[in-house]
């Protein structure tokens, strides 16, 4: 969970004259991203994302930000801009919209085309305002600019928000391909007006702040994935994140160049990619297109099949696959293409649907052994080269973790931001600008809110806790019946474990513990059913420690009859 922060306290009132921001989400992390800011009583929030789980978060769907500091303000909201249509970016807004359906959500057209789709499935009818890059909208007391930046979806925008307190860049996620594949570069010509008209503070992507140098062109992967797709033997299955619209392209113009046909698998691919064609993002030739149901009449030679799975997600159509779960059946010959940079955090998940795949015979192809993926995020040549072109005067370096925001913040300090200047922050920290400085003020919950099937920040950390147990150590219960009146056993200990690996023989040792244990609370008065309970898991788990060595989870229940 994020860090909770006991030595900052609440902040005080914001100045008549100063911009407070507040993380939510993204800062310290890969995901959830959400930042809000405040001028003048008002509130402005950019982006509203998800966080993935990790394999410590069993039976967890999603996690979103804490709405927490923000509920009791919800009508101050102004706007959500969204800067991109990335899950990490847009996957938490129909949570937001639960509690105010009509708060305007500003963003590019494609953007507000795959978060309308998306809502759609939640039943929620959004306030939408569609925003073109180089175009400046006044959002209650903000004054927002919006420039084009190039990342691995089409149409994501940087913002620039000027208040009385100062002009903001926030770079949204980005990089600077010099041959992007639909042409629109990252406006550098932008970042650079802005920095002369001088901006008070930047707040920049980190993801790549580790990584020395460029990124390289998409371009260069389009050859790659022909070569891959010429000389497959059968099947072509490519994995990609289902809102990788230019990935998605190449596969296309791939398979068109090489005689196969194309099938689009999973409810969000097919989602997305619909969206993306209708409005022109995504170019399609005529009869490349074909329905799951028609690629059995195939020769496995003339398909290509493109899903979601790349990052390992255990109920996505490449997991199923590789465990042999979904109707399409991996076979010997198949090549199988991972065309996405792997989360931190899922590696184990990931490997272990390579290695799925690699049993059945397929041909695995991925970042590792070949040139199929690029990231969507600025490598340090480029965080500094726009370091060096905006000149802020305060930055807070963001969507990263931890050793990110580090790395990020060093390079602003050789381009000669002042130290003092540069501040990291993570989820719930406040930052107040005020008269050209920006410092820490406080903090606010920013805790994790789980997303449990149709449960919503009912799962806690203890209910985590408990999960992994049984995962790990698997249970045991036990069930006695006590008269009430004399507290003697009149039916059991009746003992089952499941997942502890405690053998069954070994229950009648037990069970005479059990009973000596309620003899003995009979004999000295001990008559609440609570308390025999917690007298019967402290005799079951020394015991179970002492032969065993494991540590299961315990359930008594104590009956009065």
């Amino acid at each position: 969970m994020s860090h909770p922060h006991p030595e900052l306290g609440s902040p005080p009132p914001l100045s008549p004259n100063g911009l407070r921001i507040v993380g939510l989400g993204g800062l310290g992390e890969i995901g959830r991203n959400m930042t809000v800011f405040e001028f003048g009583g008002r509130l402005l929030i950019v982006d509203c994302g998800v966080l993935f789980p990790e394999e410590e978060q069993p039976g967890v769907d999603l996690i979103l930000p804490d709405f927490e500091y923000i509920r009791d303000r919800l009508d101050d909201i102004e706007a959500v801009v969204l800067t991109h249509a990335h899950e990490d970016h847009i996957g938490a807004v129909p949570y937001l919209l639960r509690e105010r359906p009509d708060i305007p959500l500003v963003g590019s057209r494609l953007t507000l085309a795959l978060i309308e789709a998306k809502l759609t499935e939640h039943r929620i009818r959004p306030v939408l305002r569609q925003v073109v890059e180089g175009e400046r909208h006044t959002v209650g007391p903000f004054d927002c600019e919006f420039l084009a930046v190039n990342h691995s979806i089409p149409d994501a925008l940087a913002v620039a928000i000027r208040t009385p307190a100062g002009l903001v860049l926030g770079t949204g996620d980005f990089k600077m391909d010099q041959l992007p594949l639909d042409g629109r570069l990252t406006d550098l010509g932008g970042f650079a007006r802005l920095g002369a008209e001088g901006i008070d503070l930047l707040m920049s992507d980190s993801t790549n702040a580790e990584v020395p140098g460029f990124v390289t062109s998409e371009r260069d992967i389009g050859t790659v994935i022909d070569d891959v797709v010429r000389t497959a033997e059968k099947r072509v299955i490519l994995a990609c994140f289902a809102s990788h619209v230019h990935r998605v392209q190449q596969v296309l113009d791939a398979a068109h160049a090489n005689g196969r046909k194309v099938c689009m698998v999973g409810r969000s691919m097919v989602r997305n990619m619909g969206v993306a064609r209708d409005l022109g993002y995504l170019r399609v030739p005529a009869g490349l297109m074909v329905e799951q149901k028609q690629i059995d009449d195939l020769p496995p030679e003339k398909i290509v099949l493109i899903c979601t799975g790349s990052q390992g997600e255990p109920m996505s159509a490449l997991s199923r696959m590789a465990n042999r779960d979904h109707q399409i059946r991996i076979t010997e010959g198949d090549t199988v293409v991972l065309a996405s940079s792997l989360i931190p955090g899922n590696e184990h998940a990931v490997n272990r649907v390579i290695n799925g795949l690699t049993r059945w015979g397929a041909r695995v192809v991925h970042k590792g052994n070949a040139l199929v993926h690029v990231s969507g995020h600025a490598p340090a040549g480029e965080l500094l080269y726009v370091l060096n072109l905006t000149k802020p005067g305060n930055f807070i370096p963001i969507h990263g973790e931890w050793r990110h925001l580090r790395a990020h913040a060093r390079l602003a300090e050789l381009t000669g931001v002042p130290t003092e200047n540069i501040v990291i922050a993570e989820d719930g920290v406040v930052v107040d600008l005020l008269d050209g400085q920006a410092k820490i003020v406080g903090a606010v919950p920013a805790g994790y809110v789980y997303v449990d099937g149709s449960s919503v920040g009912e799962i806690t950390e203890t209910s985590l806790k408990d999960r992994r147990i049984l995962g790990e150590e698997g249970f045991v219960s036990i069930v006695v019946a006590l008269d009430s009146t004399t507290g003697k056993v009149v039916a059991g200990p009746e003992i089952h474990a499941r997942g502890s690996g405690i053998d069954e023989e070994g229950f009648d040792e037990v069970i005479a513990r059990i009973e000596g244990v309620l003899q003995e609370a009979a004999a000295n008065g001990v008559s609440d059913v609570h308390q025999l309970g917690q007298m019967v898991r402290r005799a079951v788990g020394k015991w179970v420690s002492d032969s065993y060595r494991r540590r299961p989870m315990i359930i008594p229940v104590v009956v009065e009859v």
